[in-house]
């Protein structure tokens, strides 16, 4: 039986799923692996999605047989034991330091872009964001899934928009190019891309509150993927028609640059505004899905039984408020110590790619037959990414020996108290 109200629906969850990983990534993602890969990059968008379709079917099955509010860390649990899932939990509540503040710093820029924003105005704009998600929170979830919906809808607008104006497809970028001397650029644009699909284990933590969880859950799982890879192809092939691509600068401006070579300076309200909603989206179902989480453990006995409440509406309110003002902090900090985006996301991937090699070893004990041996090949899949991430992924695997360690002299600790008791 579900703890948690049933509210959500088949379309709430694509467009909950969608959002999520479109998020930071659809308006500067396509410009930096054209950047990498030129006209290759649109093979590798469709590559990525057949890379990413097992990790994705994985963890729908996953979900369809055993929703729960614990999400990833719960289903290792399953698989691997409780240490194992206090571990992986603690390890994914690390991404909220690191993670949360890039993703407000990117939403923040959007409107730095069309406003005199200094320092203190920007963290403003973050906290007024974060208390949004937080008023977003206390209502039900299908509340949450509306709002996506129709900031889905708005990014979908944008790139039809962009190809209506542009009068896309041109004869001088085909759709799949012929690239017989660029298949080499490939796997430089899919080590940039993969970002993109980040989010999946987030959505996880929604699985208890579907209607029909059986049915539903992997459905919108799927489609919201297959949703999100269609639409990052599609502004791909607007940043490639028009060239808005090349440099540093050139990549992180490539929605507002083409929106002013198609409609001119009046569009740059409408970028700042779609861009700030893409990477509200994206945050919001991390920071619910944080909110549920802690929610899960505090109720299984995991964590203080103080963040175990649930609001008239059936939401875990009080879980949401620490993440809230944890974010909160963590934003305040990394303006104080002028972090860049690009440091706080650095650190932040190895988290997510542990979490998803972990997930989808779980489903190679957990799953039986076929699904088992897709399982096996997300498990190498993810394991290709950890090792390609280099040095990057030493701030996640010292950190995870880092919690087995306290972890490990907690339970002894513990076991001696038990013992003299």
């Amino acid at each position: 039986m579900s703890r948690l109200n049933k509210e959500l629906g088949l379309l709430q969850g694509i467009a909950l799923l969608s959002t999520s990983l479109l998020g930071t990534g659809i308006f500067v993602v396509p410009a930096l692996a054209a950047t990498a890969a030129g006209s290759a990059s649109l093979w590798a968008w469709l590559i990525l999605i057949a890379l990413v379709l097992p990790v994705a079917f994985t963890f729908a099955q996953l979900g369809k047989r055993f929703p729960h509010a614990g999400g990833a860390p719960h289903l290792i649990g399953r698989a691997f034991g409780a240490r194992m899932e206090r571990l992986i939990a603690f390890l994914f509540l690390a991404v909220l330091p690191v993670g949360l503040p890039a993703a407000l710093n990117i939403a923040t820029g959007f409107w730095q872009a069309v406003l005199p924003i200094g320092r203190g105005e920007a963290l403003l704009i973050q906290f007024v964001t974060l208390g949004a998600m937080l008023l977003l929170g206390q209502r039900p979830a299908r509340a949450s899934g509306l709002v996506q919906g129709l900031i889905a809808l708005a990014i979908l607008g944008t790139v039809g928009l962009v190809w209506w104006v542009g009068d896309l497809p041109l004869a001088s970028q085909p759709l799949l190019p012929t690239i017989d001397d660029s298949w080499q650029l490939i796997p430089a644009a899919l080590g940039v891309m993969f970002w993109c699909f980040v989010g999946i284990e987030a959505f996880t933590h929604l699985g208890e509150e579907f209607k029909h969880p059986q049915r539903d859950f992997p459905l919108a799982l799927l489609l919201g993927v297959l949703l999100a890879g269609l639409v990052y192809w599609g502004f791909s092939v607007a940043v490639l028609s028009f060239g808005v691509y090349g440099d540093v600068h050139s990549d992180a401006a490539s929605l507002p640059r083409l929106m002013h070579m198609l409609l001119g300076d009046e569009a740059r309200w409408l970028v700042a505004a779609v861009g700030y909603l893409a990477c509200f989206a994206s945050m919001n179902v991390y920071v619910q899905g944080f909110a549920r989480l802690i929610w899960s453990l505090a109720d299984e006995g995991k964590l203080p039984s103080s963040l175990a409440p649930l609001n008239r509406h059936g939401v875990p309110a009080r879980a949401l408020l620490v993440v809230v003002l944890i974010c909160c902090l963590c934003a305040t900090l990394a303006a104080v110590m002028q972090l860049s985006v690009d440091d706080l996301i650095r650190y932040a991937n190895g988290n997510f790619i542990v979490v998803y090699l972990l997930s989808m070893a779980a489903g190679w004990v957990l799953l039986r037959g076929l699904w088992r041996w897709i399982a096996g090949f997300s498990t190498l899949l993810c394991c290709l990414v950890l090792v390609a991430l280099g040095v990057e992924a030493l701030y996640a695997l010292g950190l995870l020996v880092l919690l087995a360690a306290v972890g490990y002299w907690h339970d002894r600790r513990g076991a001696v108290l038990a013992s003299r008791g």
